[in-house]
């Protein structure tokens, strides 16, 4: 368990931002270790408001309060969420308190451990995912940190000083706002994996070359005779690999597998094990995921037999509820190259069904009129397509307003229905006829309020 290295007693952390994704899980992880902990946010939402709750971490009042920063704190852990003047991180600076950002504090706990990190534009949580399903049927102790909540796991976050293998999902966001580099900077693993690279967060990487130059840097990272394992179809990825002659390449693509009614089956030796998973993407995934199981000592029968019944992480072509005619699923995606993937997985997967494919304009290059040229084509393979905005949103994010004639212009598509309104979204889809078809939802938000849970029941009534 980690201690305060002068006085060998658990330790004082503060969260400034401690309601986001990984931050809380980071806070309940050492909450569970027996750290005190405190923490701010000016607002948390659903699941991290409840956890926190549940662990009495939940801050009284939202806002940033200066005097909860005082000289008996061990560290502060700065979200990404904070801005450079939050009075927060501006008095922790005055008393020359050591300030961490996440990833900083994840690696400088997993200094002795070997460390894997999956990175890539797309695929890298569901890699992630697979890996660590895969470990924890074989009874192999390991540290990890992951970006969605995982059946079988109660945290998202894991660190001890037993396990000796620490497994990231390597984020290119920026670390803080300290700290301008990609969190998957600073982790330096011994092995890596990059799933492909698909221009994304134009926010902070304003050209592809740009966000190709991040995973440049990330490979270079890499230690010394360390292995980079990644997806050898994309070009540009293949070229940068090559460039690094100083560490161990393996390429990948896809598995050895079949289709057989319905159902996709792994290969291994001479059998075959059947999958709870499906779509071209998710074998590219699992692919990735054997060999950084092979690297650690999982062989290929074995890999196949723990996989078997993994069934995904949370909102990654996760089952949402269906009947007789209608099954609804819910994805993460919302980059170009991820719904493409995805409307393309339930397309060919439900072969016979009428697709509806919902899709949430929310993140910072989604809604930028610039980058909305990214999604030309992605949405064709449904019989029926909708996007929602929020206009609220741009507003926040202090972006240009863009119209529903825009998004379809942007997306190629004559017959696209745009909703600036998830009310009016919701009454359409519930007009729909909904025999022999799959509604799928995907977005990095929550469509406005409008819980993917609500809508299934909504249709499905």
């Amino acid at each position: 368990m980690l201690k305060n290295k002068h006085t060998n007693r658990n330790m004082k952390i503060h969260f400034i931002a401690i309601g986001g994704s990984a931050m809380h899980n980071l806070a309940l992880a050492l909450h569970h270790q027996g750290h005190s902990i405190s923490g701010s946010d000016d607002e948390i939402f659903e699941p991290s408001k409840s956890r926190l709750e549940n662990a009495g971490l939940l801050p009284e009042a939202q806002g940033w309060f200066s005097e909860k920063i005082h000289t008996d704190l061990d560290a502060v852990i700065l979200g990404m969420h904070a801005k450079a003047d939050n009075p927060e991180l501006i008095r922790s600076r005055e008393l020359g308190l050591k300030i961490y950002s996440y990833p900083e504090f994840l690696y400088e706990q997993s200094k002795d451990k070997k460390r894997v990190v999956i990175a890539g534009s797309h695929g890298k949580t569901t890699i992630t995912a697979m890996v660590m399903h895969v470990l924890q049927q074989a009874g192999i102790d390991f540290d990890f940190m992951v970006g969605a909540q995982l059946e079988g796991f109660d945290v998202m976050v894991k660190m001890s000083e037993e396990a000796g293998i620490m497994l990231f999902e390597g984020d290119e966001y920026l670390t803080s706002a300290l700290d301008p580099r990609p969190k998957f900077h600073l982790y330096r693993p011994h092995l890596a994996l990059i799933s492909g690279i698909a221009w994304d967060h134009i926010n902070v990487f304003p050209s592809f070359a740009n966000y190709l130059t991040q995973f440049e840097q990330f490979i270079r990272l890499i230690e010394p005779g360390g292995t980079l394992v990644y997806y050898s179809p994309d070009k540009e990825l293949e070229k940068i690999a090559r460039q690094n002659r100083e560490i161990k390449l393996i390429p990948y693509s896809l598995p050895h597998f079949e289709e057989n009614d319905g159902v996709l089956y792994l290969h291994a030796e001479d059998k075959k094990f059947p999958l709870k998973i499906f779509g071209l993407h998710n074998m590219q995934n699992l692919c990735g995921a054997i060999h950084i199981c092979r690297e650690l000592g999982i062989d290929d029968v074995d890999f196949a037999h723990a996989i078997s019944d993994f069934a995904g992480a949370s909102k990654r072509l996760q089952f949402i509820g269906g009947n007789d005619n209608t099954s609804v699923y819910l994805d993460f995606a919302h980059a170009p190259s991820k719904l493409m993937a995805t409307v393309e997985a339930v397309k060919g997967h439900f072969k016979a069904h009428k697709l509806v494919a919902c899709m949430e304009l929310h993140t910072y290059s989604s809604l930028n009129k610039a980058f909305l040229d990214q999604y030309r084509g992605t949405m064709d393979l449904a019989d029926i397509a909708f996007v929602y905005y929020n206009p609220h949103t741009l507003a926040l994010k202090r972006l240009p307003p863009i119209t529903p004639r825009d998004v379809q212009l942007a997306f190629a598509r004559n017959d696209l229905r745009v909703f600036n309104d998830s009310t009016e979204m919701l009454a359409a889809l519930s007009g729909l006829d909904w025999k022999n078809s799959v509604l799928l939802l995907m977005s990095s938000g929550n469509f406005d309020g409008l819980q993917a849970d609500k809508i299934a029941a909504r249709i499905l009534a």
